[in-house]
C-alpha cells in the first residue's frame, strides 16, 4: 500500500472501492453507472482542469486514460490492491469512465469479444451449399 499513501486520489477511490467492485461484478448484466460528488475531487486538487477519463482494463493491464490522467492512474492502483478487483480485471475486460458530470461508468467488454469470436467461428464452419442440378 505504499503507492496509495502518496497518490492524490487514492483515499477517495478507496472510499468508493466497494461500490466500484459491485459495478464491475454487475457489468456482465449491462453497463453500470454511479454518480460521484464533484466537490470531493475538487477538494483534493482544485487546480485540476478536468477529472474525466476513459480507461480500458484488459488482462489486468490498463490502457488509455491511465497514461494521461492522475485520477485514472490512482483508481487503477487502488483496484490492483484489491484481490477481488484484480481477479475481475484479470478475467475480464472493462471500460472504466468518469464523465464531466462525475458519473462513473463501468462497461464489460469480454462479451463483445466472445460474440465476435462466436460469429467468426460460425462463418468459418458454415457449410457451402451447392446448387442442385436438375436430373
Amino acid at each position: 500500500m505504499v503507492y496509495a499513501e502518496h497518490s492524490l486520489y487514492a483515499s477517495l477511490w478507496n472510499k468508493y472501492r466497494p461500490v466500484i467492485l459491485k459495478l464491475m461484478s454487475s457489468a456482465g448484466e449491462g453497463p453500470q453507472e454511479y454518480k460521484l460528488y464533484s466537490h470531493e475531487f475538487k477538494a483534493l486538487n482544485p487546480k485540476e482542469k478536468t477529472y474525466t477519463f476513459t480507461m480500458e482494463v484488459t488482462k489486468g493491464k490498463a490502457y488509455g486514460g491511465v497514461k494521461t490522467s492522475t485520477v485514472a492512474r490512482d483508481l487503477f492502483n487502488v483496484l490492483q490492491q484489491s484481490k477481488k478487483a484484480s481477479e475481475l480485471m484479470n478475467e475480464n475486460s472493462f471500460e472504466l469512465r468518469l464523465d464531466k458530470h462525475f458519473v462513473f461508468h463501468v462497461s464489460y467488454k469480454a462479451e463483445e469479444v466472445k460474440e465476435v469470436k462466436a460469429v467468426a467461428a460460425l462463418v468459418v464452419e458454415a457449410p457451402v451449399l451447392e446448387e442442385a442440378t436438375p436430373a
